[in-house]
């Protein structure tokens, strides 16, 4: 299977690169989470492979234009690694082809990370959403593009994650109708002028790293959010200094009443994990959504 992966990828990529593609060495690393992943020595660079033959079969196309959405934004030190070459799944698994970014640790890079994050937040849209669906994890995002923030969370995120787990887990019509009466809070809860501000989507500590060049945001989820959804899960899981999160405060300082939010958008997140995993996950999303009642 990875020869015939590598076979095509280097057949692909002969409109892509002056000269042929040659691989001079490949080397099975870490780095692709549940996916299989290697490092490709090439005439033109060392690039960063990962393929997966169990998960949805449009996932690394919607990862590769989440990346070129990143790339998009004005940063001054964080890095986005360039997609090369990202490909559905058929007879052979979706791949996802990219720059290889060495590890390595430069100076200040917990402040250069905070930075650029406020930096990535201050890349807007006039709507909430993205220009497709893609993946947190494995699930689908419904990221439909629409004006209203408020209406965005409640019924693409929290009430569209809630249908899924009554179709596929335990979920009572006592517990259903908890989260449709927090959704019809929403307005008393968070902001109605928010901005749709760019996101990672998924920035949990392993998907960040430091590099040679400088921290960079991998294996993205990206749409356009309040930021604020942003900072819930990292704080879920922590793995992020106090002088990334003043570094960020410092660059674009976040609205008064902000920690008040973070658990009702974690919420979202611990949903997800219940739909995929199963488990506690369920209580601790009911949990919380019943403080905010």
């Amino acid at each position: 299977m990875e020869q015939k992966i590598i076979s095509q990828i280097i057949e692909k990529c002969q409109n892509k690169f002056e000269k042929e593609l040659i691989i001079k060495n490949r080397q099975a690393i870490g780095g692709g989470c549940i996916s299989n992943s290697l490092l490709l020595e090439t005439n033109h660079g060392d690039f960063f492979l990962k393929w997966n033959s169990s998960t949805p079969n449009d996932l690394f196309i919607r990862e590769a234009e989440a990346l070129e959405e990143l790339g998009k934004a004005e940063f001054a030190d964080l890095i986005i690694p360039k997609p090369i070459l990202a490909k559905e799944g058929d007879e052979l698994p979706g791949y996802l082809l990219m720059d290889f970014l060495p590890a390595g640790h430069t100076s200040s890079q917990d402040e250069k990370l905070g930075i650029g994050l406020a930096q990535l937040h201050r890349k807007t849209n006039d709507s909430f959403g993205f220009y497709h669906d893609n993946y947190c994890g494995a699930t689908k995002q419904n990221n439909q593009w629409i004006k209203s923030w408020i209406d965005f969370f409640g019924q693409q995120r929290v009430m569209y994650l809630v249908d899924k787990i009554e179709r596929t887990r335990s979920l009572s019509s006592t517990e259903k109708n908890t989260y449709t009466k927090l959704v019809e809070r929403l307005p008393e809860l968070i902001p109605s002028d928010s901005d749709a501000s760019l996101i990672h989507g998924d920035l949990w500590s392993g998907n960040y790293l430091y590099t040679e060049k400088g921290p960079a945001l991998i294996d993205p989820a990206s749409y356009y959010a309040d930021r604020e959804m942003e900072l819930s899960i990292m704080t879920m899981f922590g793995g992020f200094s106090q002088t990334t999160w003043n570094s960020y405060q410092n660059e674009y300082p976040l609205n008064p009443g902000w920690e008040e939010r973070v658990q009702l958008y974690q919420i979202y997140h611990i949903l997800n994990h219940y739909y995929l995993f199963g488990g506690s996950y369920g209580s601790q999303a009911l949990r919380i959504a019943k403080q905010y009642l």
